[in-house]
């Protein structure tokens, strides 16, 4: 049985919309499904692991990857900067594994572009006011960061229509829902079911 090349998907989202979230739980309930580790200069949080959350690198250290053309998509957000390693995320896809991008609108306009058969998802929150209440009750940043983040939400969910799928995350349970049907429904096709059941079509058809 010949394994298929893994798909790609780009997920996108305000800070806020609980992106985060859905993600680590549908890794936990999907198999043969993982993320990209991005790289950032922004600083590590407290209860984050360097190589697991992210790859924290100084900005002359993320200057020197970008020069070697290693990111398959960066971005500037905040003031810091955020970058996919290529190399990684192509052996991952030859591996048979389906690879989550999880970044912004620009992230992922970048990676389409190199990238066609990229699957974009967004996902949003149900009300500018729910954003809102998320973010408060995050309790990370202070009222004026909050305002700049909701000032960019407005800014990153009007990108939405650029994706394939919008996952409007009202109820938690609905939309990893919404998201595991998306991943099903791509393994499903018929360039991947014919590669992963070669034999059996073959033997069907004889």
């Amino acid at each position: 049985m010949q394994t298929p090349r893994g798909t790609l998907y780009t997920i996108s989202a305000p800070s806020g919309a609980g992106k985060t979230s859905l993600v680590a739980t549908l890794l936990k309930e999907v198999n043969h499904l993982c993320v990209s580790v991005s790289h950032t200069t922004r600083p590590m949080r407290p209860g984050e692991e360097d190589g697991v959350n992210y790859h924290f690198v100084s900005k002359e250290q993320f200057s020197a990857m970008l020069s070697k053309a290693d990111f398959l998509e960066h971005a500037e957000v905040f003031g810091n900067y955020y970058g996919t390693s290529q190399a990684w995320v192509e052996a991952q896809l030859d591996d048979g594994q389906d690879v989550i991008l999880e970044i912004d609108w620009q992230g992922a306009e970048q990676v389409r572009k190199l990238m066609p058969d990229t699957v974009a998802i967004f996902i949003l929150p149900p009300s500018q006011q729910a954003l809102r209440e998320r973010l408060i009750q995050r309790g990370q940043d202070d009222h004026s960061v909050i305002e700049k983040r909701m000032a960019a939400a407005v800014e990153e969910m009007s990108h939405c229509v650029e994706g394939d799928y919008l996952v409007i995350n009202d109820h938690f349970q609905q939309a990893l829902n919404d998201l595991k049907a998306i991943v099903h429904t791509h393994r499903l096709r018929l360039a991947r079911q014919q590669t992963h059941h070669a034999e059996l079509l073959r033997d069907l058809l004889a």
